[in-house]
């Protein structure tokens, strides 16, 4: 990565570094860093998700009741709809809040395909921070709408759609660029406590929807929209897609070292005893990279503007040379021999540069990997149950109790507490077991009784709505969060792939997207079925929730096989000992 292509944000931080410590501040480089994208990439989707919340709160408002509500002296008493926001102020109301709810989704959904494409073969700082800024600009103009008095149907779904599909580029962006600095170790339990950015943005965009509804609708779609617009400036300023831009180390995504980097850890330590006499030559194991300049400058200019390696060796020599001097503390006239790990005379077709080189898969090879066909598929209905939960939750709250709008908006975010927990709970079990299959398949059965209790004692009382509704969104978004995140990253960096790390974002779009056509389907279907009961769209989350196990049962089949094979192994390991 030539310096001028590392963030303006980090080069900065690189100079206040060096100003405040004379040059040398001691931090783990690689530590921070990973934590900066994981705080980057959590921001990020939390604003993805704060901007897309509103619209569920907010119908509500568009179409209600009118005779419940108190008449002001200005308005005409013989219009029955006088409260309602045309052109939701019809008998057809429930079909046209579904309509904005699909061209929302559907055009999330091919876009998915689109930007798992765009995001392997373009840099992810550029990718997020263009997708977060549109989808700022859309979310504001539909609460224009308000301001504006805009009372046609079609604005309201070309900029659902604009929005949807700028929206496309936030998942498989996010989890490209996790999948790019952790490795497999502890995923589960990672990408658990960070996938609750899903549910962290449901939950801000409820409550700011519900503090604006019954004030100015309009503002519940502009606030959101600047901030998602905001943070996606903070990711143009300091998102790092690649570590080896950086000089940190790549994740090892198979549990066996691959050298890809300028200096594994025990050629740093090696490196480091030589030219300073062990004073410094404290034991270090793998796992605990020397501790270096935080952000130091980084003077790489083997990439190109696009990433490409160089075919100068000259220039790549002289590059290294200089990088191990800032990455490293080494001296700049240590022989590349001895730097570039995997070579002999110090060329970087052989070396470190692997990573860029690689092709990105296409989508037939990413189809053919195992599993990615029937985790699709079960992400369809799974996504099919969370979304219509997503949508239409705070609707049918008030349309089976007696909380006004705002109070049923805020009863609604317990869905997404549990969802918070599903998605922890299912990461610690896949950790623990290793079978994320199998994991999923047990939280999709106890998702079918629960949803059935839901319907029948959800609305008897409060305390019996908020215990079921954390527990609800705990079985029925686990598997949802598990699939998108560390099944999605560990089917992109499969061993059929031979080592290549650029199937992340491609594998990540063709599980979501089908999961994003299920998520359109959902909320479609609930708005004409809903005017037949509720129940009836209950019945349809629940056998949903069956069809999702049955396309997960083969994946089911091979976890448990491969867990008993296992054990069997390691019985007969300690009956020869």
């Amino acid at each position: 990565m030539n310096v001028l292509d590392v963030p303006i944000g980090i080069r900065i931080l690189q100079k206040i570094t060096c100003l405040c410590a004379g040059g040398r501040i001691i931090f783990s480089r690689d530590f921070w860093y990973r934590l900066l994208i994981l705080v980057l990439t959590f921001l990020s989707y939390t604003a993805y998700h704060l901007s897309r919340k509103p619209i569920s709160v907010v119908k509500n408002v568009l179409n209600r009741n009118c005779s419940l509500i108190p008449v002001p002296s200005d308005v005409n008493t013989t219009d029955p709809t006088w409260c309602d926001w045309a052109p939701f102020d019809g008998d057809n109301a429930q079909t046209l809040l579904g309509a904005l709810d699909s061209s929302f989704l559907f055009a999330y959904a091919i876009g998915m395909f689109i930007s798992g494409v765009v995001a392997e073969r373009n840099d992810l700082r550029y990718f997020l921070a263009s997708g977060m800024l549109l989808s700022g600009i859309f979310t504001y103009m539909f609460g224009l709408g308000y301001t504006l008095g805009i009372h046609n149907l079609y604005y309201y779904l070309i900029v659902q759609a604009l929005a949807g599909f700028s929206q496309s580029t936030g998942w498989p962006g996010v989890v490209t660029a996790i999948g790019h600095w952790f490795g497999k170790g502890k995923r589960g339990l990672i990408f658990g406590i960070w996938n609750s950015h899903t549910s962290i943005g449901n939950i801000l965009g409820t409550l700011i929807a519900a503090y604006y509804i019954e004030i100015n609708w309009g503002l519940a779609f502009m606030y959101p929209g600047l901030i998602i617009a905001a943070i996606g400036i903070l990711v143009f300023l300091f998102l790092v897609p690649d570590p080896r831009g950086v000089g940190c180390t790549p994740p090892d995504h198979h549990g066996t070292e691959d050298t890809h980097t300028i200096y594994s850890p025990a050629e740093r330590s090696r490196l480091e005893k030589q030219h300073y006499g062990g004073r410094r030559g404290s034991r270090r194991s793998d796992g605990d990279n020397e501790k270096e300049a935080l952000l130091s400058a980084v003077g790489d200019d083997t990439y190109g503007a696009a990433g490409q390696v160089s075919d100068s060796s000259d220039n790549a020599e002289s590059s290294i040379a200089s990088s191990a001097h800032l990455i490293g503390h080494l001296p700049a006239d240590v022989s590349l021999e001895t730097t570039v790990s995997g070579t002999s005379n110090g060329s970087l077709r052989s070396a470190h540069h692997t990573y860029r080189r690689q092709k990105a898969i296409g989508f037939l090879q990413a189809i053919r990997i195992p599993g990615v066909i029937e985790f699709s598929f079960c992400l369809f209905f799974a996504k099919l149950i969370s979304y219509t939960f997503l949508y239409w939750l705070p609707r049918y709250i008030k349309a089976s109790t007696s909380f006004t709008a705002s109070e049923s908006a805020n009863l609604s975010t317990l869905f997404d507490v549990g969802g918070i927990l599903g998605g922890i709970l299912a990461g610690v079990m896949t950790d623990h077991t290793g079978m994320s299959a199998v994991t999923c398949a047990v939280m999709l059965l106890i998702a079918i009784p629960m949803l059935f209790l839901y319907q029948l004692y959800g609305a008897v009382n409060l305390a019996t709505s908020m215990i079921l509704l954390v527990v609800v969104g705990l079985f029925v978004n686990g598997p949802y969060a598990l699939i998108t995140t560390a099944v999605s990253t560990e089917l992109g960096t499969h061993k059929c792939l031979k080592g290549s790390a650029r199937a992340v974002a491609t594998v990540t779009a063709i599980i979501d997207g089908t999961g994003s056509v299920g998520a359109a389907v959902g909320p479609f279907l609930a708005g004409p079925i809903s005017e037949l009961g509720w129940e009836w769209v209950f019945y349809m989350l629940m056998a949903s929730d069956v069809l999702a196990l049955l396309f997960l049962s083969r994946v089911v089949k091979h976890d448990i096989e491969r867990w008993f094979s296992t054990r069997q192994s390691r019985r007969t390991r300690r009956s020869q000992v």
